[in-house]
C-alpha cells in the first residue's frame, strides 16, 4: 500500500532537516514555530530542580481554565485560560495572563450560565495553539498551582498534547490536598468554602483569572501556616502532602 502523498513529504522533510521542518510542512510555519516553541519550554523545564528551593523564594503561577465540560476524551474544550504569577508570597497582580480560546464547539447554556463565556464571545477568540503558546510564555518554567488542579492538568495535558504531543513536565502544586493536610477534618474542601474560612472576598467565581487572583491569595495565607510548622523547602512540603 502506498502512503498518502502528505505523510511521505513529511517523513522526507524529517529526515533531511529533523521535526521542525516536517512540522512546518504540515501546520505552516506559525503553527510549526508555536508547537517547537511549546516543546522546548516543556524540555527545559525537565532540566531544573525545585524540591531544595525555599518556599519563600519560589516564582509561582497560580492558574484556572474554564472549560466545556469536564471530560476532553469525550471532546470537551477549554474556553479560557486565566493566570497570574507570585514571588515567594508576593502577589503581582500587574503580571496576569487571560484569554478566552475558540473551542469550535457550541458552548451549553449550563456553562453560559456558570462561566458568563457564551458562543458570541468565543466566536472570534484565538484558537487553542495560538493561547497555549501565550500561556506556556506566560509560565516559563516555574510552578504551577491551581485548586482541584486534577481537572485543569488534565484539560491542559490534552491540549499540549493535541498541539505538540507532549506531556506536561511542570511540577502542579493542588491547593485542595494542601487544604486537606492543613486542616484534615473540614467537612468541604471547595474553592468558595476555603476563601470564606480564609476570610478572602468571593468575587466572579468561575472567571479563570478571578478564581486564579482567589486562589493566589487562599495560597498567600496557607504558605504562612506552612512555614510555621517549619517546612521551608518544595521537598519537605511533598514529602508531608505525601502521607495524606
Amino acid at each position: 500500500m502506498k502512503e498518502p502523498k502528505g505523510v511521505g513529504r513529511m517523513w522526507n522533510l524529517y529526515k533531511m532537516g529533523g521535526f521542525t521542518p516536517a512540522i512546518a510542512s504540515m501546520l505552516g510555519s506559525t503553527n510549526a514555530q508555536q508547537m517547537a516553541f511549546i516543546r522546548n519550554i516543556n524540555k527545559e523545564q525537565r532540566k531544573q530542580s525545585m524540591l531544595d528551593m525555599p518556599i519563600t523564594e519560589l516564582e509561582i503561577v497560580v492558574f484556572d481554565l474554564e472549560t466545556t465540560g469536564f471530560n476532553p476524551m469525550n471532546g470537551d474544550e477549554i474556553i479560557s485560560f486565566g493566570a497570574v504569577l507570585m514571588r515567594g508570597g508576593e502577589l503581582e497582580e500587574s503580571q496576569s495572563f487571560y484569554s478566552l480560546v475558540n473551542p469550535k464547539r457550541k458552548i451549553s447554556r449550563a456553562i453560559v450560565e456558570l462561566t458568563g463565556i457564551t458562543n458570541d464571545m468565543v466566536q472570534d477568540a484565538p484558537e487553542l495553539m495560538q493561547v497555549l503558546h501565550d500561556f506556556m510564555d506566560f509560565v516559563g518554567r516555574r510552578l504551577l498551582i491551581a485548586h482541584g488542579a486534577g481537572h485543569d492538568k488534565q484539560f491542559l495535558n490534552a491540549a499540549l498534547w493535541r498541539t505538540s504531543k507532549i506531556n506536561l513536565n511542570h511540577r502542579v502544586l493542588d491547593m485542595m490536598m494542601v487544604a486537606k493536610w492543613l486542616e484534615p477534618k473540614r467537612e468541604s474542601y471547595s474553592l468558595d468554602d476555603l476563601l470564606i474560612s480564609c476570610g478572602i472576598p468571593i468575587k466572579e467565581r468561575h472567571h479563570a483569572l478571578q478564581d486564579s487572583l482567589m486562589t493566589a491569595r487562599l495560597w498567600q495565607n496557607y504558605m504562612a501556616r506552612i512555614l510555621e510548622r517549619n517546612i521551608t523547602t518544595l521537598g519537605d512540603l511533598y514529602a508531608y502532602l505525601s502521607k495524606h
